[in-house]
């Protein structure tokens, strides 16, 4: 039923539908799992600023789920997430600027968006951090 629901939101242009939309692709949740069905709906979600769909959007760019496998895409909605907030997208960005996946490796910006999102709680870009010896 919820499927339903969000495939009516989403027809009308609720990005937080296509975003939900998109999850239930991406994890089969109530639907055949189907990652070029939750790139599609990441993607209108993220055209209109979603922030989580363009995390969700950029980690399919960097694993290659869905889409061809492109970690400079990946980097470009990481960012667009991070600049609105989003602490896993400021994780990941962090992690390709230290990594040098997809940007040029810069260690200062790399541990400024770890920062970012550590200061949000998120335990990864802690683990960063001390990985770094910071």
């Amino acid at each position: 039923e919820a499927v339903r629901l969000f495939r009516l939101a989403a027809d009308q242009g609720s990005r937080s539908a296509q975003r939900n939309l998109g999850l239930c692709y991406d994890c089969g949740d109530g639907v055949q799992k189907d990652q070029r069905k939750a790139v599609r709906f990441y993607r209108l979600a993220a055209d209109q600023g979603d922030a989580d769909a363009q995390r969700n959007l950029g980690a399919c760019y960097a694993l290659g789920d869905g889409v061809q496998k492109d970690r400079r895409k990946a980097v470009r909605f990481f960012r667009l997430a991070a600049n609105q907030g989003n602490a896993e997208a400021q994780n990941s960005l962090g992690s390709a600027y230290v990594n040098a996946e997809g940007v040029e490796q810069n260690h200062s910006e790399g541990v400024r968006f770890y920062r970012l999102a550590a200061n949000q709680g998120e335990a990864a870009a802690q683990e960063g951090l001390v990985r770094l010896g910071l």
